[in-house]
């Protein structure tokens, strides 16, 4: 085995623009996000959930009899 060709691990602070910090190791010894697990929208329950039936409908609409025709 060959040494010293893997980087060295330090005890890293990741730190999120909302204020939250975690720690674990890696090869950088400190790594800023934007956003994390305490801010998602998807984490929070904050997420807006997008109403795409409305569009599928009006798109079958106004193409389905053309869409049926050239099947």
């Amino acid at each position: 085995m060959r040494k010293d060709i893997h980087p060295k691990v330090y005890e890293t602070v990741i730190k999120c623009a909302c204020g939250a910090t975690f720690e674990t190791d890696s090869a950088q010894k400190e790594i800023h996000v934007e956003i994390c697990s305490k801010c998602h929208p998807f984490y929070t329950g904050k997420q807006k959930f997008v109403d795409s039936a409305g569009r599928i409908e009006r798109f079958k609409k106004k193409y389905g009899e053309k869409i049926e025709k050239t099947e």
